[in-house]
């Protein structure tokens, strides 16, 4: 059932976070994507009861078991670190864009 979901999640958002809402990365990641004005979908996995399952699904698809998992047009970027990184770049924006 995570599968479907994420699956789908990702495929319908060009921005998708997955979040834990008390998580300072996922609270960096967010920040990220507000500052340059970006839509984008948060699926908050601490207020849902299947979000250990879905993170477990999370790590098996991207190789990483924290939170954010940050994915622009189907493709995990990373975490709030990584979000982080590519907004100051500007590399954040040609990737939602599709301009990189």
């Amino acid at each position: 059932m995570a599968k479907q979901l994420v699956d789908k999640e990702i495929a319908e958002n060009a921005v998708m976070v997955f979040s834990k809402s008390y998580c300072p990365y996922c609270t960096m990641a967010k920040k990220s994507l507000k500052e340059i004005a970006a839509e984008f979908k948060v699926m908050e996995l601490d207020k849902r009861s299947d979000g250990s399952a879905i993170q477990q699904y999370l790590s098996q698809l991207t190789g990483g078991s924290t939170v954010p998992r940050v994915f622009v047009h189907g493709k995990c970027i990373g975490g709030g670190t990584e979000t982080k990184q590519l907004q100051q770049s500007g590399k954040l924006i040609k990737l939602i864009r599709q301009e990189a």
